[in-house]
């Protein structure tokens, strides 16, 4: 599945823009800056395939056509009559969800947030561990100031799936957003036992080791990261800015990291590796 259309200032591996801040709405809120800094998507996803009919995909491809173009009154229609023809489609009431959060936020309206909640639950009805949903439904606590629900969903679904990275990445996010970036390592560690390769695992870590001075293991996990996946512009910038601030001696040798770290995303000696998905 593809995601197309709205974002919630995201947080993405490069270098910071403080300051900045999103053109939909002047936020100042917890949630959007843990949307921003976690590569946090509020956004559509377009149905491709799997057991969806014909004309419930067209017709949302129609709605996300719309919603691109700002009409989200004519794109909620759209959605609707999706999810009337296929009631099972996880991913058509997360579309729903998104763009009455969207609605609410721009128009500080709280009908449509609440109508918002209720879709991303209907969402988790039909899929249990549809991530994007509990992405939306997560910083939608946040910005209503229910931090501590927020906790709550993430760790229950870490807790139900400990065989799944996602939601310790998920819940490693909410951490960090608090201020603790030691548990959101710890989360980070644990996801990438459970996919050791995972480029947004391994991007998000080595993220966390730069903000922390551990250049050189930064640079590693990005590298390992670019290896999983190497369509990430703001990880190969990453690498390009920290190879261009070492000494020479040093860029080769993170090249060439050794298995002496836990958790480090270059330990290739190790099966532990370390990190976050990729902050998208």
């Amino acid at each position: 599945m593809n995601f197309v259309g709205q974002r919630v200032r995201q947080w993405s591996v490069g270098p910071s823009r403080k300051g900045r801040r999103p053109r939909e709405v002047e936020a100042t809120n917890q949630s959007f800056r843990w949307a921003r800094l976690w590569g946090g998507t509020v956004g559509l996803i377009l149905l491709l395939g799997g057991c969806n009919s014909v004309a419930s995909r067209g017709i949302n491809a129609e709605g996300v056509r719309l919603f691109q173009q700002n009409r989200y009154d004519e794109a909620l229609q759209k959605f609707q009559k999706a999810v009337y023809l296929n009631p099972k489609d996880a991913d058509g009431y997360y579309n729903l969800a998104a763009t009455y959060h969207r609605l609410g936020v721009l128009n500080q309206r709280p009908s449509d947030l609440k109508q918002a909640e209720h879709y991303y639950h209907m969402c988790l009805d039909q899929n249990a561990d549809h991530r994007e949903c509990y992405r939306g439904l997560a910083v939608l606590l946040l910005e209503q100031g229910r931090g501590e629900e927020a906790f709550r969903l993430l760790k229950s679904w870490t807790e139900r799936r400990p065989d799944l990275a996602d939601p310790k990445i998920e819940l490693a996010r909410l951490y960090e957003e608090f201020g603790d970036r030691e548990t959101a390592k710890d989360y980070l560690v644990s996801a990438l036992g459970v996919e050791p390769s995972n480029a947004r695992a391994l991007a998000a870590l080595g993220r966390l080791r730069e903000l922390s001075g551990d250049t050189l293991q930064a640079l590693a996990d990005y590298q390992r990261s670019l290896e999983a996946n190497r369509f990430q512009e703001g990880v190969q910038q990453r690498v390009a800015a920290l190879r261009a601030q070492m000494p020479g001696n040093l860029a080769t040798a993170a090249d060439s990291p050794t298995s002496g770290s836990p958790g480090a995303g270059g330990v290739r000696g190790n099966r532990m590796v370390g990190g976050i998905q990729s902050w998208r």
